[in-house]
């Protein structure tokens, strides 16, 4: 189901004006006309139908009212920022721009609450810098979100290095008992531990036998993969490596399917 996600909340009448890329997007992509009802993504996660009331092409602009619908389908998460009552987080180490805007695209669409670039040993520099670009990557995600109809509020974080973001799951998990689960998809089989699907499946049940999962992680390599070190790293901080028996894959490729492992063992979980 496609969602507009609102800038603003409606007014005390219960109106919300559109304007500027909002329109065009509304205008082109949605193609709304008078009478039509949409679904509104509110500010606060909440999913609210409402109706055109106008569209002006002159002003470049559309009217959308609150509209009251029985039995309209609502947001199970509450906040829109879990899926299935899992915060899901992807640490994506940087790879090629344009790899990274199909990266960030697919885990939004994917439902991933946060995604953590991260500068590894085979980040080059340029890449590294060209990663700040919150302005362009936060377009991609509202795209996104609206396209796919996702109630998650997708953040991506400013670069960190691999520490840093090692660190950073450690600090969020280590907050209220958190109970959590964090998968290293690696290219390698020469570590002991490492595993495919049974490997995720296994920490998983260890995991919720422990209590409710409400943090997943997984961390992805870029073209060159991830090095030894890190890898050995962030299994220090309570990573699993995990090595899927499937062809070569390209690290967007890698990521997305990654996702789609973890997700669905979690969530059935």
């Amino acid at each position: 189901m496609r969602q507009f996600i609102a800038p603003s909340f409606p007014d005390q009448q219960g109106l919300l004006a559109v304007s500027g890329k909002d329109y065009r997007h509304m205008h082109q992509v949605l193609r709304v006309r008078c009478g039509d009802m949409i679904a509104v993504r509110l500010p606060d996660g909440t999913l609210q139908h409402m109706t055109v009331c106008t569209v002006d092409e002159k002003a470049r602009t559309v009217i959308l009212q609150v509209c009251a619908v029985q039995n309209a389908p609502v947001d199970p998460t509450g906040t829109g920022s879990t899926l299935s009552g899992v915060e899901f987080w992807l640490f994506q180490c940087m790879a090629r721009p344009q790899k990274m805007d199909d990266i960030v695209r697919q885990a939004t669409e994917c439902g991933v609450a946060c995604i953590v670039p991260v500068i590894s040993e085979y980040t080059q520099s340029a890449y590294a810098e060209a990663g700040r670009r919150n302005e362009r990557l936060s377009r991609i995600i509202k795209e996104a979100r609206q396209q796919s109809g996702s109630p998650v509020d997708t953040r991506c974080l400013e670069p960190v290095t691999f520490s840093g973001a090692m660190d950073m799951w450690r600090d969020l998990t280590a907050q209220d008992d958190r109970n959590a689960v964090a998968f290293a998809l690696y290219e390698r089989t020469d570590m002991p531990e490492s595993g495919g699907r049974g490997a995720v499946v296994s920490a998983v049940k260890r995991a919720a036998g422990r209590g409710v999962i409400t943090h997943a992680a997984l961390l992805v390599g870029n073209e060159g993969g991830i090095s030894p070190a890190e890898i050995e790293y962030a299994c220090s901080r309570g990573f699993l490596p995990v090595h899927f028996a499937t062809n070569i894959l390209r690290c967007e490729t890698a990521a997305l399917y990654g996702l789609a492992v973890v997700q669905s063992i979690v969530v059935e979980e």
